[in-house]
C-alpha cells in the first residue's frame, strides 16, 4: 500500500483539477483543493514514516520495472521535501477562501483552485518521480499553473509580471531539456539512478560538463538563483497574496530540490567540488544574493515587494550550503527550505489579510502605521516572523542560520561567517521598518481597525508560532536535514 501511495500523492491534486474545472463552482473548487491538500500532507507523512522505518521506496508506473519504466521514489531527501511542500499547502488552501474571493473576480475564482491543484500535483511530483525526463513535464505543468496564478492578481502589473516569468521560466525549461538531452547521449537513459552509474564510466567528460552548465542555469532559473532572480521580486508582489505564500513557501525550495539531486545523486559530486570550482562558485553567488538583495529590500516601499527582495536573499543561504558542500552546511541548507518555507509563508499569509481589510493599495511600509492598534494579533505574527528572517535566537531562522555557520567554520570560510552576519543585520534594519511603521507611527486616516478573519489568521498565526516550535524542537527540521544530508553525501562518497 506505502507504494501505491506514492502515486497517489500526485495523482489525488491531478485528478481534482479538471473536477474542479468541470463543477465551475467556487465553494465546491475551495473544497476540493482543502480536502486534496490535507489529504497529500497525510500521505506525505505516511510515506515519511514508511521511509524512516525501511529506506528507501520505488514504485514502477505501470508494473515497469526501472530503467525502462518511469519510476516513483522516496527517500530520506524526498520525504522531508513532501512533507514540507503538502505542509503548506494545508496551511494555505484553507485560508484561501477569502483571499481568493477579495481579490480574484468571481468568475475566475474556480480556475484559481484549479491551477492551483495542477501546481502542487507538479511540485509534489517534481519530488517523488526518478526520472529526468518525466521531471521536465512536472517542472512545466507547475510552471505553468503558476503563470496562470500569477495572472490572477488584482492589479494588471500582474500580467506583466506573470508575462517576464513565462519567458524567463520557459528560456530555463529549454536549458534544462538540452542538458538532459546531452545526458541521454551520453547513457541512452533517463531514469536517475541509472544514468548515475552510466556517467561513472563516461570518458569523455566534455558534454557531461555542458550538461552540468545547461542544467544549472536552467534550473537556476527557476529556484531565482543570483543573477537570475529578476522575475521574483514582481511575480510575488503581484499574484494574489495565497498564491505568494504557497508559492513563497514552496516553488523555490523544490527548484533547489532538483539541483541538489542532479548534484549529488547524478553527477559526481567529487569531480564537482574537486576538480571544478564549483563550491567556490556558489558560495561567491550565494553572498551576493545575501547582501545585494537585502540591500535592496531595505529601499522597498511595497511590503510584498520588500519580502519578495527577502527571498531572494533567503534563497542565497539555501544555496550557500551547496557551496560549503560538508554536513553541517547542506544540513543548514536543507534544514532551512523548511525554516524559511515557514517563515516566509506566515508573513505573506498575514499581509494578505491586511490588504483585505485595509485594502491591496495599502500594503507600503507608511501604509502599516498603527498596525499594531488596528490588528494587534496579525501585527504580532509578523514580527514573530520577521525575528526569524532575521535569525534571533529562538528562532526557526537562527537553526539554520547556526548551521551553516557551523558549516563554514568547519572549512575555515571565516569571511563567509561574517557574510551570514553582516546580511543578518541588513535583515534586521528592513524587518526594523515595518515593526517600526506597525507599532511607532499612527494610523493612516480612514482606515478601519478591523483583526484579520478568523479562518486567514489561523493559517498565518499557525505558521508564526512554527516558527517559534522549529527554533526550539529541531527533531524534524535539523533531524531530518541531517538525514537528508547524510544520504546524500553518503550515496556518492
Amino acid at each position: 500500500m506505502a507504494g501505491h501511495l506514492a502515486m497517489l500523492q500526485v495523482v489525488l491534486p491531478l485528478v481534482a483539477a479538471p473536477l474542479i474545472v468541470l463543477a465551475r463552482n467556487a465553494r465546491f473548487a475551495w473544497l476540493a483543493a482543502t480536502a486534496v491538500s490535507y489529504a497529500c500532507l497525510a500521505i506525505a507523512l505516511r510515506l515519511a514514516s514508511h521511509v524512516a522505518e525501511a529506506g528507501t521506496l520505488s514504485y514502477a508506473i505501470g508494473s515497469w520495472a526501472a530503467p525502462w519504466g518511469i519510476e516513483y521514489r522516496v527517500d530520506p531527501l524526498s520525504a522531508f521535501l513532501l512533507v514540507l511542500v503538502s505542509l503548506t499547502a494545508a496551511l494555505v488552501a484553507p485560508y484561501a477562501w477569502r483571499s481568493i474571493a477579495a481579490e480574484v473576480p468571481a468568475d475566475r475564482q474556480y480556475l484559481a483552485y484549479a491551477m492551483y491543484c495542477l501546481c502542487l500535483a507538479g511540485l509534489l511530483g517534481m519530488v517523488v518521480t526518478g526520472d529526468a525526463f518525466n521531471l521536465f513535464v512536472f517542472i512545466e505543468i507547475s510552471a505553468l499553473s503558476t503563470y496562470v496564478l500569477i495572472a490572477l492578481g488584482p492589479r494588471r502589473k500582474a500580467l506583466v509580471a506573470a508575462y517576464q516569468y513565462m519567458l524567463m521560466g520557459t528560456v530555463g525549461a529549454t536549458f534544462y531539456v538540452i542538458g538532459v538531452g546531452l545526458l541521454y547521449l551520453m547513457t541512452g537513459t533517463l531514469n536517475m539512478e541509472d544514468m548515475a552509474l552510466r556517467l561513472r564510466d563516461a570518458q569523455d567528460l566534455r558534454p557531461v560538463y555542458a550538461a552540468l552548465a545547461f542544467i544549472t542555469v536552467g534550473i537556476g532559473l527557476k529556484l531565482a538563483l543570483f543573477p537570475l532572480h529578476q522575475w521574483l521580486p514582481d511575480a510575488y508582489a503581484e499574484a494574489p497574496s495565497m498564491v505568494t505564500a504557497f508559492l513563497a513557501a514552496t516553488a523555490t525550495k523544490v527548484s533547489v530540490y532538483v539541483l541538489l539531486r542532479f548534484y549529488y545523486s547524478v553527477f559526481d559530486p567529487d569531480a564537482l567540488f574537486g576538480r571544478l570550482p564549483t563550491g567556490a562558485v556558489f558560495i561567491a553567488l550565494s553572498v551576493a544574493a545575501m547582501l545585494f538583495a537585502s540591500a535592496a529590500a531595505v529601499y522597498e516601499r511595497d511590503v510584498k515587494r520588500l519580502f519578495a527582495w527577502s527571498s531572494v536573499a533567503q534563497i542565497g543561504y539555501i544555496t550557500l550550503g551547496i557551496g560549503i558542500d560538508n554536513t553541517s552546511g547542506l544540513t543548514g541548507s536543507l534544514a532551512h527550505l523548511l525554516n524559511h518555507g515557514i517563515t516566509k509563508g506566515a508573513i505573506f499569509v498575514l499581509l494578505g489579510g491586511v490588504a483585505l481589510r485595509c485594502g491591496a493599495g495599502k500594503l507600503t511600509v507608511d501604509g502599516l502605521g498603527g498596525l499594531a492598534t488596528r490588528m494587534p494579533l496579525t501585527a504580532f505574527g509578523l514580527v514573530i516572523a520577521g525575528l526569524s528572517l532575521i535569525g534571533i535566537p529562538g528562532t526557526a531562522g537562527f537553526v539554520t542560520k547556526w548551521m551553516l555557520i557551523q558549516g563554514a567554520l568547519e572549512r575555515g570560510l571565516w569571511w563567509v561567517v561574517a557574510a551570514i552576519l553582516a546580511s543578518s543585520l541588513i535583515a534586521a534594519v528592513y524587518v526594523w521598518r515595518v515593526v517600526e511603521s506597525a507599532y511607532l507611527r499612527p494610523a493612516p486616516a480612514g482606515v478601519s481597525r478591523a483583526e484579520t478573519p478568523i479562518g486567514m489568521l489561523a493559517a498565518g498565526v499557525a505558521m508564526a508560532l512554527l516558527c517559534v516550535y522549529f527554533g526550539f524542537e529541531t527533531s524534524f527540521s535539523i533531524g531530518g536535514a541531517r538525514d537528508a544530508a547524510d544520504f546524500l553525501l553518503r550515496g556518492t562518497r
